[in-house]
């Protein structure tokens, strides 16, 4: 959790290409830039796609920070407490199932997605052993 205000996502640094990373010899010096890889050379992303993906970060860290800056230090960590107790969800791991203590706790309680509607892409028609998952789930096995 930064103490910055921010509204939307800050901008990815700029990445180094091949053209900035060459030195007087015409290859690339790994001394001062590091190793070449392939995920560094190809960068697909657009700026807005990485902050759309940081979005909802961005707006939780700034909620936090207002919390904190209003309420003081312990209003952030029980939340921050309270989100990680109804995240662990001690129910059937076999059976579909919302978590709507944590939507609240979120905010998410007022707005309405895909997922409302339609449910989960992975929830379908399945046969699974309920026992066996229980068995998983408590670290029985």
């Amino acid at each position: 959790m930064s103490n910055s205000l921010r509204i939307v996502p800050e901008r990815e640094p700029p990445k180094a290409t091949l053209k900035d990373t060459v030195n007087i010899h015409g290859v690339h010096d790994t001394l001062r830039h590091g190793p070449r890889t392939l995920a560094s050379q190809h960068n697909n992303q657009s700026a807005v796609q990485n902050r759309l993906e940081n979005w909802e970060r961005t707006q939780d860290e700034l909620k936090l920070n207002l919390y904190r800056n209003v309420y003081g230090l312990h209003a952030p960590v029980r939340l921050m407490m309270e989100r990680k107790l109804v995240s662990q969800n001690p129910h059937f791991p076999a059976l579909p199932q919302s978590n709507i203590h944590l939507d609240i706790l979120m905010g998410r309680d007022s707005t309405l997605d895909v997922g409302d509607f339609f449910g989960d892409a992975d929830i379908g028609p399945q046969f699974v052993d309920i026992h066996n998952d229980m068995e998983k789930l408590r670290k029985i096995r």
